[in-house]
């Protein structure tokens, strides 16, 4: 699999050309040096280091991302698909929008590299996925509790901000039945393996499911009012439930919810990390090919 550099490299070479008439559009036809091909199609991915691939044991973006998993899985039913992946380590809504984390040839942010390629490609991108406004609030949560203040702050960036570049994303990409599908997803709870801790863990774990909720409350609306299908990640790793209960290997049977963190994640590793591992991942792409697959 490319870098991430490579890929952002050749997404510039493809939106240049785009842009100075060299792609076309719809049902035509490219001639090379083999003869006329179809046009590719087009799957673009936004957001922070879930979209990146970021994994820590070996402290870089990869290829395990759920946008490359998802990718895969949408190439099996077009084998003409190309992955435009824009995804950004540590990007905020903010950074998201002005730039300041990942550079991108012809671009100053993520958004505008992604609204460019859609410009210049109508009609060929089929997909277009994000996610955003975890790190937004993710410094909210420490061993000391939750920090109210840092929390309002934050949740309010997301509110005001995701709408607008989820907006801009579909006026790039455009309406109608050549448009791409856009879907973006909620968050699980990586805070839940506190759980483990003991008594006063198990309480902190409860109270960072307001956190999760509130916070994906407002990005559910904010994809919702942009028209974007929403991904339930957070349901599907049961961020919610305490009750249902589930064996965890050296610490028995615990909460679904904790169960799933633990499985899914690398929190309760020795790198103690937030970041899905490839499973989880791969539950995430899952949901993600749900929602893209039933247009």
């Amino acid at each position: 699999m490319p870098s991430t550099s490579r890929l952002r490299r050749a997404f510039g070479v493809l939106a240049a050309a785009a842009l100075a008439g060299a792609a076309m559009t719809g049902t035509a036809v490219a001639q090379d040096e083999g003869g006329y091909h179809p046009q590719p199609h087009y799957y673009v991915s936004l957001g922070d280091s879930l979209a990146a691939g970021y994994q820590p044991n070996v402290r870089t973006n990869t290829d395990v991302s759920y946008t490359d998993q998802l990718y895969t899985r949408l190439k099996q039913h077009d084998p003409s698909l190309v992955h435009i992946k824009l995804g950004c380590s540590g990007e905020t809504t903010e950074t998201m929008i002005l730039g300041g984390i990942c550079s991108y040839p012809g671009a100053t942010s993520q958004l505008g590299a992604a609204e460019a390629f859609l410009r210049a490609h109508r009609g060929q991108v089929k997909y277009v996925t994000l996610d955003i406004g975890a790190n937004d609030v993710d410094g909210c949560l420490s061993a000391t509790g939750i920090d109210q203040a840092c929390t309002v702050k934050g949740i309010a960036t997301v509110a005001t901000q995701l709408p607008y570049i989820a907006s801009g994303l579909r006026r790039a990409g455009g309406e109608g039945w050549r448009a791409p599908q856009y879907a973006g997803m909620n968050y699980y709870d990586p805070f839940l393996a506190v759980w483990l801790t003991g008594a006063t863990g198990q309480a902190e774990a409860k109270q960072s499911t307001v956190l999760s909720d509130t916070l994906n409350g407002v990005i559910d609306r904010g994809l919702r009012y942009s028209g974007f299908k929403l991904a339930d990640v957070s349901k599907a790793f049961a961020t919610d439930d305490f009750t249902d209960q589930a064996t965890l290997p050296a610490f028995g049977t615990v909460p679904l919810n904790v169960a799933r963190i633990c499985a899914w994640t690398w929190e309760c590793t020795q790198y103690q990390d937030i970041h899905a591992n490839p499973t989880g991942h791969a539950v995430i792409a899952g949901v993600f090919e749900k929602v893209l697959r039933h247009r």
